[in-house]
């Protein structure tokens, strides 16, 4: 760095001639300065405490139970491919008004407001004061008053102070860093309540859907068992059936009767569970096509190891580690002395209107020194609590990712199984009408009795409601796998609740921010 003076690097203008001892002394004393400045810079760049560097990832190559045809990576609203715009509207209405996803919202401003707190040191704190005051001093006792001084006398004071503490070993930066890894686990925290509320909404509503065939199938049942009671009622008068053939009815009968009231419970219960998640009071739900009529979204892709970057809890997780490892080198500051500096520029005087004139200024620089000699193992154990922190974050964070891949496992297998179930339970289905028209056709010939006919319809009937659960559940298994996988349709989604939480995010991330 050149000792030239400043003005010498302008242009049109050359530097004042000086004697050559005066040039001489300057320099020297310059020197010392500037070797004070650079040490200062070193020692700013000093930041105690371990960085941080993601740890290893034992993730398999592959997920099991994967289908033979999937699609990219979906980021698209993947929601919106059921072809159900009941559906579609539900889920809008939910991010906009769900308590949960602006609870979490607000989670995240107030994290960007404690790394505004945390960042705040790192600055010059400014401040101002003001006082008056009036006093009578005693003249009997102490020390006699001057009889130049006014008795009770007046004094007025006003100032402006500045602190600053030097982060040296990099404290302050380091629980910013801490703040700020919270922060951002705050905002996945947030992330992820939408990619739950998203899931939770579209698996409840098919579960609807369901529930909804099945009461379809129990009211039909009841129907036609009602039907057939009444026939053997009229024969039974006439004295064409035993008292036995209609108890057997009448049980037929009330079996699909107790179904219903059960049906509609659930279908009740289930409506005010998305009436919660849609942020309305508790009522009935809006229906849009059966389930039989919906379209089943395309298979979402990806390697296992992508999923530390579209799953917002293995993320959040990761930020909780990267916050853990920055207190470590907060807590080591601790070992180091603490350096500040203390200013303050003001006036008194016993006369407010001389208060703004040059004698009654007052001023005073100072700087401080403060460090551990004997703590009684209060700074290393607070060292040692946060390595034992860390290590728990750690162990979370591989956890998650574990727990992660496990969850994509469980919905491919589940997705896989519940189409083979839906097949199998169709093909049981067919069977059984089949067994029951011709169970009934052969009793109407005489030549089978009734037993025959209970069997088949009492057989036909459970099928027939178990068929309606599994196909809203293969239907929900895919809803399911969407939310294991995550993926960018999470950021599509967030953009539907209006980014409550955007501002404060980026406003914490920027440097300098008040």
């Amino acid at each position: 760095m050149s000792s030239r003076p400043i003005a010498a690097s302008l242009p049109g203008k050359a530097p004042p001639r000086r004697p050559r001892r005066a040039a001489g002394r300057a320099t020297d004393m310059r020197r010392p300065r500037l070797a004070l400045a650079l040490l200062a810079i070193g020692l700013a760049g000093c930041t105690v405490g371990p960085d941080y560097v993601r740890p290893p990832i034992d993730a398999p190559a592959a997920f099991r139970f994967e289908a033979a045809q999937v699609a990219e990576t979906a980021d698209a609203e993947w929601w919106k491919q059921y072809g159900d715009p009941v559906l579609d509207r539900l889920i809008a209405q939910a991010l906009e008004a769900n308590r949960n996803v602006k609870i979490a919202a607000a989670n995240v401003e107030a994290a960007a407001a404690i790394v505004t707190q945390a960042r705040a040191p790192m600055f010059p704190q400014i401040g101002y004061g003001a006082a008056a005051e009036r006093a009578r001093f005693s003249e009997a006792g102490g020390s006699p008053l001057s009889g130049y001084v006014a008795n009770p006398r007046n004094l007025y004071q006003g100032s402006f102070t500045a602190t600053w503490e030097i982060d040296l070993w990099g404290r302050i930066r380091r629980q910013t860093e801490a703040a700020q890894a919270n922060l951002l686990g705050t905002e996945q925290a947030r992330r992820g309540a939408i990619l739950s509320l998203v899931a939770n909404v579209a698996s409840s509503y098919l579960q609807l859907r369901g529930l909804d065939e099945a009461l379809e199938v129990a009211k039909k049942t009841q129907q036609v068992y009602a039907e057939s009671l009444q026939i053997f009622r009229y024969q039974f008068e006439y004295g064409q059936v035993s008292q036995m053939n209609v108890a057997q009815a009448q049980s037929q009968y009330e079996t699909a009767s107790a179904q219903i009231p059960a049906i509609e419970q659930q279908i009740a219960q289930l409506e005010n569970a998305i009436s919660v998640l849609v942020g309305s009071n508790p009522g009935p739900i809006p229906r849009g096509k059966t389930v039989a009529e919906l379209t089943s979204p395309p298979v979402p892709a990806g390697l296992p190891s992508q999923l530390l970057e579209r799953r917002p809890d293995i993320m959040q997780a990761e930020a909780q580690l990267v916050a853990a490892n920055a207190r470590i080198g907060a807590a080591k500051a601790l070992y180091f002395p603490t350096i500040s500096l203390t200013g303050a520029f003001g006036a008194a005087s016993s006369d407010l209107s001389s208060l703004f004139k040059g004698p009654a200024s007052t001023w005073s620089f100072a700087g401080s020194i403060v460090g551990p000699i004997f703590t009684a193992g209060l700074v290393s154990g607070q060292v040692a609590q946060a390595e034992a922190t860390q290590q728990a974050a750690l162990f979370g964070y591989e956890q998650t990712i574990q727990s992660a891949f496990a969850d994509v496992s469980n919905a491919l297998v589940a997705r896989q199984m519940l189409l083979e179930q839906v097949a199998a339970q169709e093909r049981l289905v067919r069977a059984l009408r089949d067994y029951s028209r011709l169970a009934r056709l052969q009793y109407d010939g005489g030549y089978s009795p009734y037993s025959t006919v209970l069997q088949a319809e009492q057989s036909l009937f459970p099928a027939e409601l178990t068929l309606a659960t599994l196909r809203a559940s293969a239907a929900g298994s895919v809803a399911n796998l969407y939310k294991a996988m995550g993926g960018a349709w999470i950021d599509r989604a967030d953009a539907m609740t209006g980014g409550a939480a955007s501002g404060g995010l980026r406003q914490a991330q920027a440097p300098g921010s008040r």
